[in-house]
Protein backbone atom coordinates (compact mmCIF):
# COMPACT_ATOMS: atom_id res chain seq x y z
CA UNK A 1 0.00 0.00 0.00
CA UNK A 2 1.09 3.72 -0.65
CA UNK A 3 1.88 5.54 1.75
CA UNK A 4 1.94 8.89 -0.91
CA UNK A 5 -0.83 10.82 -0.29
CA UNK A 6 -3.91 10.35 -2.75
CA UNK A 7 -3.85 13.54 -4.49
CA UNK A 8 -3.34 11.69 -7.52
CA UNK A 9 -5.44 9.37 -9.42
CA UNK A 10 -1.96 7.83 -11.13
CA UNK A 11 -1.95 5.65 -13.77
CA UNK A 12 -0.92 2.21 -13.05
CA UNK A 13 2.36 2.29 -14.85
CA UNK A 14 6.20 3.45 -13.78
CA UNK A 15 9.07 4.42 -16.04
CA UNK A 16 12.62 3.07 -15.57
CA UNK A 17 14.66 5.27 -17.63
CA UNK A 18 13.53 8.13 -20.72
CA UNK A 19 15.58 9.09 -24.22
CA UNK A 20 14.82 11.51 -25.95
CA UNK A 21 11.17 11.47 -26.76
CA UNK A 22 10.25 8.25 -25.16
CA UNK A 23 9.66 6.85 -22.14
CA UNK A 24 10.53 2.81 -21.02
CA UNK A 25 8.65 1.17 -18.51
CA UNK A 26 9.38 -0.63 -15.54
CA UNK A 27 7.89 -3.65 -17.59
CA UNK A 28 9.72 -3.55 -20.26
CA UNK A 29 7.69 -1.67 -22.66
CA UNK A 30 8.16 1.33 -24.95
CA UNK A 31 6.06 4.32 -24.69
CA UNK A 32 6.33 7.07 -27.14
CA UNK A 33 6.09 10.48 -24.61
CA UNK A 34 3.57 13.16 -26.01
CA UNK A 35 3.00 14.28 -21.83
CA UNK A 36 5.91 15.96 -21.63
CA UNK A 37 5.80 16.10 -18.19
CA UNK A 38 2.56 18.25 -18.67
CA UNK A 39 4.95 20.92 -20.99
CA UNK A 40 8.00 20.62 -18.64
CA UNK A 41 10.67 18.12 -20.52
CA UNK A 42 11.46 20.83 -23.82
CA UNK A 43 13.86 18.37 -24.83
CA UNK A 44 12.84 15.43 -24.31
CA UNK A 45 14.62 12.52 -21.51
CA UNK A 46 18.20 12.02 -20.65
CA UNK A 47 19.15 15.32 -23.16
CA UNK A 48 22.79 15.05 -23.30
CA UNK A 49 23.55 19.00 -23.32
CA UNK A 50 21.54 19.33 -20.30
CA UNK A 51 22.93 16.54 -18.30
CA UNK A 52 26.32 18.16 -19.36
CA UNK A 53 25.82 21.38 -18.03
CA UNK A 54 23.64 20.14 -14.56
CA UNK A 55 26.39 17.53 -13.88
CA UNK A 56 29.17 20.50 -14.82
CA UNK A 57 27.61 22.93 -12.18
CA UNK A 58 26.61 19.81 -9.67
CA UNK A 59 30.66 19.38 -8.83
CA UNK A 60 30.69 23.10 -8.22
CA UNK A 61 28.11 25.05 -6.14
CA UNK A 62 24.15 23.46 -6.12
CA UNK A 63 22.91 26.08 -3.75
CA UNK A 64 23.64 29.28 -2.00
CA UNK A 65 21.20 32.09 -0.35
CA UNK A 66 19.78 35.00 -2.06
CA UNK A 67 22.03 37.04 0.31
CA UNK A 68 24.78 36.29 -2.10
CA UNK A 69 25.04 37.40 -5.94
CA UNK A 70 24.67 34.22 -8.02
CA UNK A 71 26.22 34.70 -11.62
CA UNK A 72 24.36 32.28 -13.10
CA UNK A 73 21.35 33.82 -11.84
CA UNK A 74 22.51 37.44 -13.61
CA UNK A 75 23.34 35.69 -16.60
CA UNK A 76 19.93 33.55 -17.16
CA UNK A 77 17.86 36.96 -16.31
CA UNK A 78 20.21 39.09 -18.82
CA UNK A 79 19.56 36.91 -21.93
CA UNK A 80 15.94 36.66 -21.09
CA UNK A 81 15.48 40.61 -20.88
CA UNK A 82 17.86 40.67 -23.81
CA UNK A 83 15.39 38.78 -25.89
CA UNK A 84 11.75 39.53 -24.48
CA UNK A 85 9.94 43.00 -23.35
CA UNK A 86 11.04 42.92 -19.74
CA UNK A 87 13.74 44.83 -17.93
CA UNK A 88 13.70 42.63 -14.71
CA UNK A 89 13.38 38.87 -13.56
CA UNK A 90 12.88 37.44 -10.42
CA UNK A 91 13.56 34.01 -10.36
CA UNK A 92 10.76 31.08 -8.71
CA UNK A 93 10.71 27.43 -8.81
CA UNK A 94 7.17 26.13 -10.13
CA UNK A 95 4.53 27.89 -12.10
CA UNK A 96 2.15 28.63 -8.98
CA UNK A 97 5.10 30.05 -7.49
CA UNK A 98 5.76 32.51 -10.36
CA UNK A 99 1.84 33.41 -11.00
CA UNK A 100 1.80 34.65 -7.15
CA UNK A 101 4.65 36.26 -7.39
CA UNK A 102 3.29 38.14 -10.29
CA UNK A 103 -0.12 38.99 -8.55
CA UNK A 104 1.94 40.53 -5.89
CA UNK A 105 3.93 42.82 -8.24
CA UNK A 106 1.00 44.12 -9.54
CA UNK A 107 -0.37 44.92 -6.36
CA UNK A 108 2.77 45.95 -5.11
CA UNK A 109 3.17 48.71 -7.69
CA UNK A 110 0.09 50.50 -7.25
CA UNK A 111 0.47 50.39 -3.48
CA UNK A 112 4.23 52.04 -4.45
CA UNK A 113 2.51 54.72 -6.09
CA UNK A 114 -0.01 55.80 -3.20
CA UNK A 115 -2.80 53.84 -4.75
CA UNK A 116 -3.13 50.93 -2.55
CA UNK A 117 -7.28 50.13 -2.69
CA UNK A 118 -6.10 49.20 -6.59
CA UNK A 119 -5.54 45.68 -5.84
CA UNK A 120 -7.80 43.36 -7.50
CA UNK A 121 -6.77 41.08 -10.11
CA UNK A 122 -9.62 40.38 -13.38
CA UNK A 123 -8.83 36.65 -14.56
CA UNK A 124 -10.53 34.35 -17.06
CA UNK A 125 -13.34 32.32 -15.31
CA UNK A 126 -11.99 28.30 -15.16
CA UNK A 127 -8.62 29.63 -16.12
CA UNK A 128 -5.60 28.03 -14.38
CA UNK A 129 -3.19 29.60 -12.79
CA UNK A 130 -1.33 27.15 -10.40
CA UNK A 131 -2.50 24.94 -7.38
CA UNK A 132 -1.71 27.81 -4.35
CA UNK A 133 -4.74 29.40 -2.58
CA UNK A 134 -4.70 32.50 -4.21
CA UNK A 135 -3.57 30.71 -6.99
CA UNK A 136 -7.27 28.39 -7.36
CA UNK A 137 -9.07 31.52 -6.30
CA UNK A 138 -7.63 33.46 -9.48
CA UNK A 139 -8.91 30.46 -11.88
CA UNK A 140 -12.37 31.30 -10.92
CA UNK A 141 -12.75 27.49 -10.88
CA UNK A 142 -15.59 25.46 -8.30
CA UNK A 143 -14.22 22.75 -8.48
CA UNK A 144 -10.40 23.90 -7.99
CA UNK A 145 -11.83 25.34 -4.77
CA UNK A 146 -14.32 23.13 -3.13
CA UNK A 147 -13.27 22.30 0.43
CA UNK A 148 -10.06 25.23 1.06
CA UNK A 149 -12.23 28.36 2.07
CA UNK A 150 -12.74 30.86 3.41
CA UNK A 151 -12.46 32.57 -0.25
CA UNK A 152 -9.41 34.53 -1.11
CA UNK A 153 -10.85 37.81 -1.62
CA UNK A 154 -9.23 40.16 -4.98
CA UNK A 155 -10.13 38.47 -7.85
CA UNK A 156 -12.98 39.18 -9.99
CA UNK A 157 -13.68 36.75 -13.24
CA UNK A 158 -15.37 37.21 -16.88
CA UNK A 159 -16.14 34.65 -19.25
CA UNK A 160 -13.01 33.48 -21.86
CA UNK A 161 -13.79 35.49 -25.39
CA UNK A 162 -16.60 37.96 -23.56
CA UNK A 163 -14.84 41.29 -23.90
CA UNK A 164 -18.03 43.32 -23.19
CA UNK A 165 -18.11 41.40 -19.50
CA UNK A 166 -14.39 42.12 -19.10
CA UNK A 167 -14.81 45.78 -19.13
CA UNK A 168 -18.39 45.52 -17.58
CA UNK A 169 -15.90 43.88 -14.84
CA UNK A 170 -13.33 46.08 -14.59
CA UNK A 171 -13.44 48.54 -11.76
CA UNK A 172 -11.39 51.86 -9.79
CA UNK A 173 -10.19 48.56 -7.79
CA UNK A 174 -8.83 46.81 -11.06
CA UNK A 175 -4.88 46.30 -10.91
CA UNK A 176 -4.27 44.07 -13.81
CA UNK A 177 -5.90 41.35 -15.94
CA UNK A 178 -3.88 38.34 -15.89
CA UNK A 179 -5.20 35.63 -18.55
CA UNK A 180 -3.18 32.35 -20.03
CA UNK A 181 -1.83 33.24 -23.53
CA UNK A 182 -3.27 29.83 -24.21
CA UNK A 183 -6.02 27.75 -21.70
CA UNK A 184 -3.89 25.03 -21.01
CA UNK A 185 -5.52 23.22 -18.51
CA UNK A 186 -9.02 24.72 -19.50
CA UNK A 187 -8.93 22.98 -22.74
CA UNK A 188 -6.17 24.69 -25.01
CA UNK A 189 -8.03 27.34 -26.20
CA UNK A 190 -6.23 29.88 -27.43
CA UNK A 191 -6.25 33.98 -27.36
CA UNK A 192 -6.08 35.48 -30.61
CA UNK A 193 -3.85 38.26 -31.73
CA UNK A 194 -6.73 40.26 -31.89
CA UNK A 195 -7.76 39.76 -28.55
CA UNK A 196 -4.14 40.44 -27.32
CA UNK A 197 -4.16 43.68 -29.05
CA UNK A 198 -7.62 44.50 -27.43
CA UNK A 199 -6.56 44.08 -24.01
CA UNK A 200 -3.64 45.97 -24.27
CA UNK A 201 -5.32 49.13 -25.54
CA UNK A 202 -8.18 48.08 -22.34
CA UNK A 203 -5.54 48.24 -19.88
CA UNK A 204 -3.83 51.53 -21.39
CA UNK A 205 -6.78 53.03 -21.08
CA UNK A 206 -7.95 52.09 -17.47
CA UNK A 207 -4.04 52.23 -16.27
CA UNK A 208 -4.02 48.97 -15.41
CA UNK A 209 -1.29 46.06 -15.57
CA UNK A 210 -1.77 42.67 -18.45
CA UNK A 211 -0.53 39.66 -16.82
CA UNK A 212 0.11 37.45 -19.59
CA UNK A 213 0.75 33.42 -17.93
CA UNK A 214 3.02 31.88 -20.48
CA UNK A 215 3.60 29.17 -17.47
CA UNK A 216 2.59 26.43 -19.79
CA UNK A 217 2.53 28.14 -23.58
CA UNK A 218 5.43 30.13 -23.10
CA UNK A 219 9.39 29.40 -24.12
CA UNK A 220 9.08 27.89 -28.05
CA UNK A 221 6.07 25.68 -26.88
CA UNK A 222 3.94 27.67 -29.41
CA UNK A 223 6.48 27.91 -31.79
CA UNK A 224 7.83 31.23 -30.94
CA UNK A 225 9.75 32.15 -27.41
CA UNK A 226 6.57 33.60 -26.16
CA UNK A 227 2.49 32.80 -27.39
CA UNK A 228 2.30 36.54 -27.48
CA UNK A 229 5.00 37.26 -29.66
CA UNK A 230 3.31 37.44 -32.98
CA UNK A 231 0.73 39.64 -31.78
CA UNK A 232 3.52 42.08 -30.86
CA UNK A 233 1.66 43.33 -28.03
CA UNK A 234 4.26 43.94 -24.53
CA UNK A 235 2.23 42.85 -21.24
CA UNK A 236 3.83 44.37 -17.90
CA UNK A 237 4.46 40.89 -16.32
CA UNK A 238 4.77 37.54 -17.78
CA UNK A 239 5.53 34.22 -15.35
CA UNK A 240 7.37 31.72 -17.07
CA UNK A 241 8.38 27.97 -16.24
CA UNK A 242 7.96 24.73 -16.86
CA UNK A 243 9.57 24.44 -20.48
CA UNK A 244 12.60 26.92 -18.98
CA UNK A 245 13.61 24.26 -16.80
CA UNK A 246 13.69 21.45 -19.03
CA UNK A 247 12.44 19.22 -16.46
CA UNK A 248 14.35 20.61 -13.82
CA UNK A 249 12.30 22.87 -11.17
CA UNK A 250 12.62 26.35 -12.18
CA UNK A 251 10.05 29.53 -12.40
CA UNK A 252 10.67 33.13 -12.94
CA UNK A 253 8.26 36.15 -13.26
CA UNK A 254 9.52 38.55 -15.95
CA UNK A 255 8.35 42.14 -15.61
CA UNK A 256 8.83 45.76 -17.28
CA UNK A 257 10.58 49.01 -15.59
CA UNK A 258 7.29 50.16 -14.43
CA UNK A 259 5.54 46.85 -12.46
CA UNK A 260 8.87 46.40 -11.14
CA UNK A 261 9.02 49.48 -9.56
CA UNK A 262 7.68 48.64 -6.47
CA UNK A 263 9.99 45.65 -5.88
CA UNK A 264 12.37 46.29 -2.79
CA UNK A 265 14.52 44.58 -0.90
CA UNK A 266 12.39 42.57 1.48
CA UNK A 267 9.31 42.93 -0.81
CA UNK A 268 9.33 39.03 -1.84
CA UNK A 269 12.10 36.24 -1.53
CA UNK A 270 12.37 32.61 -2.51
CA UNK A 271 14.60 30.06 -0.49
CA UNK A 272 15.86 27.90 -3.32
CA UNK A 273 14.35 30.30 -6.21
CA UNK A 274 17.45 31.15 -8.52
CA UNK A 275 19.90 28.93 -7.19
CA UNK A 276 22.92 28.32 -9.05
CA UNK A 277 21.80 24.17 -10.29
CA UNK A 278 18.45 25.51 -11.41
CA UNK A 279 20.54 28.38 -13.61
CA UNK A 280 23.00 26.52 -15.12
CA UNK A 281 19.96 24.54 -16.64
CA UNK A 282 18.05 27.31 -17.56
CA UNK A 283 20.88 28.70 -19.23
CA UNK A 284 21.20 25.45 -21.27
CA UNK A 285 17.74 25.27 -22.47
CA UNK A 286 18.18 29.04 -23.73
CA UNK A 287 21.54 27.57 -25.48
CA UNK A 288 18.91 24.97 -27.08
CA UNK A 289 15.96 27.57 -27.63
CA UNK A 290 18.21 30.14 -29.17
CA UNK A 291 19.90 27.82 -31.66
CA UNK A 292 19.51 29.50 -35.07
CA UNK A 293 16.16 27.77 -37.27
CA UNK A 294 15.20 25.78 -33.69
CA UNK A 295 12.22 27.96 -33.49
CA UNK A 296 11.97 27.79 -36.68
CA UNK A 297 12.10 23.61 -36.82
CA UNK A 298 9.09 24.18 -34.10
CA UNK A 299 6.38 25.70 -36.12
CA UNK A 300 7.41 23.45 -39.16
CA UNK A 301 6.70 20.46 -37.74
CA UNK A 302 4.33 21.61 -35.63
CA UNK A 303 2.08 22.65 -38.20
CA UNK A 304 2.79 19.65 -40.18
CA UNK A 305 1.47 17.83 -37.07
CA UNK A 306 -1.91 20.01 -37.12
CA UNK A 307 -2.04 19.37 -40.43
CA UNK A 308 -2.20 15.97 -40.11
CA UNK A 309 -4.79 15.47 -37.17
CA UNK A 310 -6.90 17.57 -39.07
CA UNK A 311 -6.78 15.28 -41.74
CA UNK A 312 -7.63 12.52 -39.06
CA UNK A 313 -11.16 14.94 -38.46
CA UNK A 314 -12.24 14.96 -41.65
CA UNK A 315 -11.74 11.20 -41.47
CA UNK A 316 -13.29 10.55 -38.55
CA UNK A 317 -15.80 13.28 -37.86
CA UNK A 318 -18.15 11.74 -35.72
CA UNK A 319 -15.06 11.18 -33.27
CA UNK A 320 -12.61 14.22 -33.33
CA UNK A 321 -15.21 17.76 -33.11
CA UNK A 322 -12.09 20.00 -33.42
CA UNK A 323 -7.73 20.47 -33.17
CA UNK A 324 -7.05 23.15 -31.31
CA UNK A 325 -3.89 24.82 -29.83
CA UNK A 326 -0.86 26.16 -31.56
CA UNK A 327 3.02 24.89 -32.09
CA UNK A 328 3.49 21.93 -29.66
CA UNK A 329 0.30 22.86 -27.42
CA UNK A 330 -2.26 20.93 -29.23
CA UNK A 331 -6.06 19.67 -28.04
CA UNK A 332 -7.88 16.83 -29.76
CA UNK A 333 -11.45 17.71 -28.39
CA UNK A 334 -13.67 14.61 -28.80
CA UNK A 335 -17.58 14.28 -28.67
CA UNK A 336 -17.06 12.48 -25.89
CA UNK A 337 -15.54 11.87 -23.06
CA UNK A 338 -11.54 11.20 -23.74
CA UNK A 339 -11.01 9.22 -20.84
CA UNK A 340 -11.23 5.84 -22.69
CA UNK A 341 -9.91 7.40 -25.69
CA UNK A 342 -6.63 8.61 -23.73
CA UNK A 343 -6.39 4.91 -22.08
CA UNK A 344 -6.46 3.36 -25.50
CA UNK A 345 -3.74 5.67 -26.62
CA UNK A 346 -2.09 4.35 -23.90
CA UNK A 347 -2.67 0.81 -24.87
CA UNK A 348 -1.20 1.80 -28.20
CA UNK A 349 2.22 2.91 -26.27
CA UNK A 350 1.47 6.45 -26.95
CA UNK A 351 0.98 9.00 -24.12
CA UNK A 352 -1.13 12.17 -23.62
CA UNK A 353 -2.92 13.95 -21.36
CA UNK A 354 -6.20 15.19 -20.71
CA UNK A 355 -8.10 18.89 -20.48
CA UNK A 356 -11.26 20.55 -19.93
CA UNK A 357 -14.28 20.09 -22.66
CA UNK A 358 -12.74 16.68 -23.76
CA UNK A 359 -9.58 17.85 -25.02
CA UNK A 360 -6.70 15.39 -25.28
CA UNK A 361 -3.84 17.26 -24.55
CA UNK A 362 -0.81 16.61 -27.04
CA UNK A 363 2.69 17.83 -25.30
CA UNK A 364 5.37 16.26 -27.53
CA UNK A 365 9.47 17.41 -26.68
CA UNK A 366 9.88 20.35 -29.05
CA UNK A 367 12.71 18.29 -30.95
CA UNK A 368 10.84 15.67 -31.62
CA UNK A 369 10.96 14.07 -35.03
CA UNK A 370 8.95 13.96 -37.74
CA UNK A 371 8.69 10.03 -38.01
CA UNK A 372 7.89 10.59 -34.11
CA UNK A 373 4.99 12.78 -34.94
CA UNK A 374 4.30 10.17 -38.05
CA UNK A 375 3.99 7.26 -35.04
CA UNK A 376 1.60 9.30 -32.92
CA UNK A 377 -0.60 10.24 -36.22
CA UNK A 378 -0.76 6.04 -36.89
CA UNK A 379 -1.34 5.41 -33.04
CA UNK A 380 -4.28 8.09 -32.98
CA UNK A 381 -6.13 6.75 -36.22
CA UNK A 382 -5.87 3.15 -35.44
CA UNK A 383 -7.81 4.20 -32.24
CA UNK A 384 -10.39 6.50 -33.88
CA UNK A 385 -10.52 3.16 -36.26
CA UNK A 386 -11.67 0.34 -33.52
CA UNK A 387 -12.93 3.15 -31.25
CA UNK A 388 -16.53 2.21 -30.11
Amino acid sequence: MSALAKNYNRRKISFKKGKGSFLYSTNGKKYLDFVSGIAVNSFGHANPYLIKALTKQSKKIWHVSNSFQIPEGERLAKRLTQKTFADYVIFQNSGTEATEAAIKIARRYFYSIGQPKKNRILCVKNSFHGRTLAAIYASGSKKMTEGFGPKVDGFDHFEFGDHKSLKRSITSKTAAIMIETVMGEGGIKVVPDWCLKELRKICNQKKILLILDEVQCGIGRSGNFFAFDNSKVKPDIVPIAKGIGGGFPLGAVLMNKKAASGITPGTHGSTFGGNPLAMSVGNAVLDQIFKKGFLKNVQKLSKYFHSELNKLKEEYPKIIKEVRGVGFLIGLQLFDDQTKFVKKLMDNKLLTIRAAENVIRILPPLNVKKKEIDLAINIIKKVCLNYK
